[in-house]
């Protein structure tokens, strides 16, 4: 997938250390190992929403070394966080060859207000590892009616002390902003050139634009700096020896402060890393002093990626420096890890570096207009080949959404190139992580760099990896798991000779399946495959299959990952007000009105509810009437309201059948004494089920037809618990929508004229190219006049992420 550029005019001492580099990657291979990690990626249609909108999204799992589509769990937890830090919302996710997709429903039922939430997915694999692999992503849920009949609250502002300014003693405000300082490699070294990367931030951690002088504590003038990217940049100086260092700094905005540099050691050494037309130079630095103290010293270069070492050396530092270039062929795409350590093991420096690769992957994404008119079909073609043309296999996910006046092309928000190769990597937030993957800046590696000495994560999570195996605490889901124990009733002693039947039923669905317990009574029934609402009815019988023993069910699932989301105070962004006015005058152009409110409605009476039927539509029913206080017992009522019973004596029958029916009590099979007890006035429902779909159920127990009675919740005389039998309600996959795509037709039909002006167009999260490399879809546009982006992502069969828009226009 990709093609690498080794030079062929490099230095002698270049090509001598490549080729000692060689031998070491490859034992480096053989060595070191991983756990197979899982890193996830939720792709959404938006990050800004309605409230009574649906969020739509495609869930990569990958390989975290690799990236490539991971087969490995089947059961993706995917969580709506509110501001409060509660889960709202919880899908299981069914993933498969690491691809899966689900949905939110933002409606009032949930909870949802406006504000800011955290979307969430995670493996119960990857809680092995820590929060550092759990996805997390901001997004915005607005009540634009709301929001427009409110101005916009002020802006806060904090007041700030200032002291007059001297020309020894700056303007200081040290609540309006903050600088940070980090030496290449992580620290300064006397007599030692060295490169310095600052970051200044305002009170609310926004990057702010700086410039500042360096002087030493003579107060001579030895340097200037200035910020180029987001509040970031780097300096070099030559820290001497006996001479300490500040910075004055100053603001766009005229705020000044004064701020010290990092002392510098005495002795030591310091890695630098540089790029140069394409190659990698990676150079180790020492003063005389180290030198002369350790005038051959051993140092090791290590040099890892996700968690493996792909390259280990040991080098002889006998000069003030020394330079190797790392071979591309062997460097993964992405953050890399450089650490030299010294004989003793003790790491002296260390950097992060970004390691791009040129691909041979061209991913085209074309709509068929430049201009639509309001209603008209649009076609969107994608085209996933290598530059010569080959095929490459992918899977995309695809949205296409009105942009509400915003005209800014270049979002720069979180994307699967971002995340992937570089997010995911490092701690913190990232300010606009998509611009440092905008193959049209040719500053974005530059820049990149400056993020990778500032806000660079020094010391890797993969350093501290608990070694995981069969004993992991949390196990690789494959599906649901049912477990226990079954024992004797008034003994912890195991069942002998048991069995435990399990029924899983949901509306279209019913299965049975059966096990025997272990020798110490523990059953498993696992990798279950079942959707939505599910009743589970769990039965253990002896040998002579009579309901026997006592069944102890494990926990049916892990509690989710403890939640840390805080919403503290905000305000909407310029962009978020402007999407919000433009989707606010959309809706009152075409009539839509606000979702959640209804017309007042008068409560008169409360609705009869009576228990459903576990098992599919009865012969006969009897659902509870005043009648039925006219009766002396159970059987009486049976045979008075149900067509073609009989009494028979202290039981009832069929007419057309000899032997007594099998009795269900609330969904288990029970004994005659126990249907005895009834009284008529406890009795909510009954059903009779007869033939074929009585012996599925309980099989030929039930040759002979069953009644199963329903008893009502609070009835004084209601059953006790079977220690033999469970009955639960359980939540199986979540059951994920196909968008809907209307035609202008369906469109005109819809009363409140929604789908003319919806704010996702349009949600594909399966575009996958066919045998030539091609795909196409097509939907049709509002009707609404607008400017339309269309967004592609996704994972290649190598593990190249990929990120692609297109946009175009709605006007008549």
């Amino acid at each position: 997938m990709m093609k690498t550029a080794f030079g062929n005019s490099a230095c002698l001492i270049i090509c001598w250390f490549c080729l000692l580099f060689s031998f070491s990657f490859l034992q480096a291979q053989e060595q070191k190992k991983i756990s197979d990690i899982e890193k996830i990626y939720l792709h959404t249609d938006r990050s800004t929403y309605c409230v009574g909108e649906d969020l739509w999204y495609k869930a990569y799992d990958v390989r975290a070394y690799n990236n490539i589509l991971f087969d490995r769990s089947n059961l993706l937890y995917v969580e709506l966080i509110n501001s409060e830090s509660r889960i709202i919302a919880r899908n299981k996710t069914n993933i498969e060859m690491g691809l899966g997709y689900g949905d939110f429903q933002l409606t009032d039922s949930l909870g949802v207000k406006p504000g800011k939430y955290q979307l969430r997915a995670y493996t119960n694999w990857d809680r092995n590892f820590g929060e550092d692999f759990v996805f997390k992503k901001e997004i915005e849920i607005l009540d634009v009616f709301e929001m427009h009949s409110k101005t916009p609250a002020a802006v806060k502002t904090t007041p700030v002390k200032k002291t007059a300014a001297t020309p020894d003693k700056p303007l200081i405000n040290e609540n309006e902003f903050q600088i940070d300082f980090f030496p290449e490699g992580g620290s300064l070294l006397e007599n030692t050139a060295s490169i310095v990367g600052f970051k200044a931030v305002d009170s609310g951690g926004n990057p702010i634009e700086v410039n500042g002088e360096i002087y030493d504590s003579a107060n001579d003038l030895i340097g200037n700096f200035q910020s180029v990217h987001d509040g970031m940049g780097k300096f070099q100086m030559i820290p001497l020896e006996g001479k300490n260092y500040y910075a004055k700094i100053k603001t766009a905005n005229g705020l000044s402060m004064k701020k010290d540099l990092p002392q510098a050691t005495k002795l030591g050494y310091l890695l630098s890393y540089r790029n140069v037309k394409g190659r990698n130079f990676v150079t180790i630095s020492t003063n005389q002093s180290t030198l002369t103290q350790n005038p051959s010293a051993a140092l090791q270069v290590q040099c890892t990626a996700r968690g493996i070492s792909y390259l280990e050396t040991t080098q002889t530092m006998s000069e003030l420096s020394l330079s190797f270039e790392l071979p591309k062929d062997k460097t993964p795409e992405g953050i890399s890890q450089i650490t030299i350590f010294d004989a003793t093991n003790k790491p002296q420096s260390e950097r992060l570096v970004y390691i791009e690769k040129e691909s041979d992957l061209l991913v085209q994404l074309i709509a068929d207009k430049v201009i639509y008119t309001p209603n008209e079909k649009a076609t969107i073609s994608v085209s996933s080949k290598s530059k010569e043309g080959a095929v490459k296999s992918a899977s995309y996910s695809m949205s296409v959404t009105d942009m509400n006046g915003v005209l800014d092309e270049k979002e720069y928000e979180s994307n699967i190139c971002s995340y992937f190769l570089m997010e995911a990597d490092i701690r913190g937030k990232v300010n606009r992580p998509a611009y440092y993957f905008d193959t049209n800046n040719p500053k974005r590696l530059e820049h990149l760099d400056n993020l990778l000495l500032t806000q660079g994560w020094r010391d890797f999570v993969w350093k501290n990896l608990a070694i995981t195996n069969d004993d992991t605490f949390f196990k690789v889901e494959k599906g649901i798991t049912i477990s226990g124990r079954v024992k004797q009733l008034f003994a912890n002693k195991p069942l002998e000779n048991s069995y435990v039947s399990l029924a899983l039923m949901n509306k279209k669905r019913r299965n049975f399946f059966s096990v025997k317990p272990d020798s110490v009574g523990i059953f498993k029934f696992e990798n279950m495959m079942f959707s939505g609402k599910t009743n589970m009815f769990l039965t253990s019988v002896n040998e002579k299959g009579k309901f026997r023993g006592e069944i102890i069910l494990d926990t049916l699932e892990q509690a989710p990952i403890l939640t840390s989301f805080k919403n503290e105070s905000f305000f909407w962004s310029g962009n978020t007000r402007l999407i919000a006015e433009n989707i606010f005058k959309k809706n009152v152009a075409f009539g839509v009105k606000p979702e959640n409110i209804l017309n007042e409605v008068n409560i008169t009476a409360k609705k009869k509810v009576t228990s459903k039927s576990y098992f599919g539509l009865p012969e006969n029913s009897y659902v509870s009437d005043e009648d039925v206080k006219t009766f002396t017992n159970i059987y009486d009522l049976i045979t008075q309201k149900i067509p073609g019973v009989i009494n028979d004596g202290d039981s009832v029958r069929f007419l057309r059948n000899q032997a007594t029916p099998l009795f269900v009590l609330n969904g288990f099979q029970v004994t005659k004494s126990e249907i005895d007890v009834i009284q008529p006035q406890d009795v909510e429902r009954i059903d009779v089920i007869r033939g074929m779909q009585a012996t599925m159920f309980f099989g030929e127990e039930a040759a002979d037809g069953l009644i199963a009675i329903y008893i009502k919740p609070n009835a004084a005389n209601r059953s006790k618990e079977r220690s033999y039998a469970i009955k639960q309600e359980l939540d199986g996959y979540y059951i994920e929508r196909v968008f809907y795509n209307p035609t202008p037709e369906q469109v005109q039909l819809d009363l409140d004229n929604k789908l003319s002006v919806r704010n996702t167009l349009y949600w594909n999260p399966y575009v996958h190219p066919d045998k030539q490399g091609n795909a196409t879809v097509s939907y049709y546009n509002t009707k609404a006049e607008t400017k339309v982006k269309v967004n592609l992502q996704g994972m290649t069969a190598g593990g190249v992420p990929v990120f692609k828009n297109v946009f175009y226009s709605i006007k008549k």
